[in-house]
């Protein structure tokens, strides 16, 4: 099983932390950096940055969000950056929410699934070296009844591994098609079926088996001995992925976790936060919501989570580390510590 860190939003005054961070996991034997794209900075400019200052560590999005480009610019972008980096760009792709697609880019959030399909299908033109020219729903290239005509990108053919953010059953089957790695999130190995039952009957459609995919969840981990002050701490950002994640119509972290058999609790955590009651939310979160979806406790007790996410197929584990505060010793104590327990498995 393999590590996967997060970068962090990179200012003025972290920019050197952050770049010892990176090579401080690349030493470690880390597989992947992540940058992510919300509402600090994009996901790209950290990457070419890092790509100098590195040598061996995979250098990925997560995530590019598809409505803040157009995927011939998204697909320009993943061949610089993998240019950039000598082949060791991933290219991570999701299709966020509506609070901020139409919020903040202004583009309405209809046909998600369908834009991220087309999204990936124009951006494997691209890479392909073939002329772009695709008739879809959400995009036409040329543009109809205009002036437009088919471009083939000035690059060489090349293979840049996609990697989708993706939590519903429709969007998990389309990433177990075509996908080369899923970026997994909500996820609990107690409950793996919650997800990666529909990851596997996309990868059946093509003829695929989930274990050619990637698997990246995402996973906090914290050690320690007073279990019950880590829960506690934990409650606050479980009760947010339920109620502020998302509108009260459309929260696809909230669904995750009643697919996952918490749905009494999940919409009653929610009506809370939207109430504007957000001690109370986080109050209404029972335990299992937290210890069955993040690794939480004594070495004993992470090892044998860390465990428990391999034997049911996750291939990487994209670290939270933030138990252990901002980049510092401390945090690179934490990570050291994990490479050594999943060495120990």
């Amino acid at each position: 099983m393999k590590l996967a860190i997060e970068t962090g939003a990179i200012r003025p005054d972290n920019l050197q932390l952050t770049t010892e961070w990176v090579q401080l996991a690349e030493r470690m034997g880390v597989d992947m950096a992540f940058s992510a794209e919300a509402w600090w900075s994009d996901a790209v400019t950290p990457l070419a940055y890092l790509a100098d200052k590195t040598e061996r560590i995979k250098l990925a999005t997560g995530i590019m969000q598809i409505t803040a480009r157009t995927p011939a610019m998204t697909a320009m972008t993943a061949l610089t950056l993998h240019d950039l980096t000598d082949g060791r760009f991933v290219l991570g792709l999701g299709a966020s929410g509506p609070q901020v697609v139409e919020g903040l880019h202004g583009v309405r959030y209809k046909m998600p699934l369908t834009r991220m399909r087309e999204t990936v299908e124009i951006c494997r033109t691209v890479f392909s070296g073939e002329k772009v020219e695709y008739a879809g729903k959400v995009f036409q290239l040329p543009l109809p009844d205009s002036e437009g005509k088919p471009i083939r990108i000035a690059h060489d053919p090349t293979d840049i591994p996609v990697y989708l953010a993706t939590l519903g059953p429709n969007a998990l089957r389309y990433t177990g098609e075509a996908a080369n790695g899923w970026l997994g999130t909500s996820f609990s190995p107690d409950h793996p079926e919650a997800h990666l039952a529909y990851l596997g009957e996309g990868a059946e459609r093509t003829g695929r088996k989930l274990s050619e995919i990637d698997l990246c969840v995402s996973v906090r981990v914290e050690i320690g001995d007073n279990v019950e002050e880590m829960i506690d701490r934990r409650r606050q950002g479980v009760a947010f992925n339920m109620g502020g994640m998302g509108s009260a119509e459309t929260n696809f972290y909230n669904d995750a976790f009643k697919r996952a058999g918490y749905e009494d609790d999940a919409r009653a955590i929610q009506a809370l936060w939207i109430a504007g009651k957000r001690d109370e939310a986080a109050a209404r979160v029972p335990d299992a919501m937290v210890t069955e979806f993040q690794a939480l406790g004594t070495r004993d007790m992470v090892r044998e989570r860390l465990r428990r996410y391999r034997d049911v197929g996750v291939t990487t584990l994209k670290l939270g580390l933030d138990s252990a505060g901002p980049v510092g010793p401390k945090r690179y104590e934490l990570l050291e510590s994990i490479v050594d327990l999943v060495g120990d498995l």
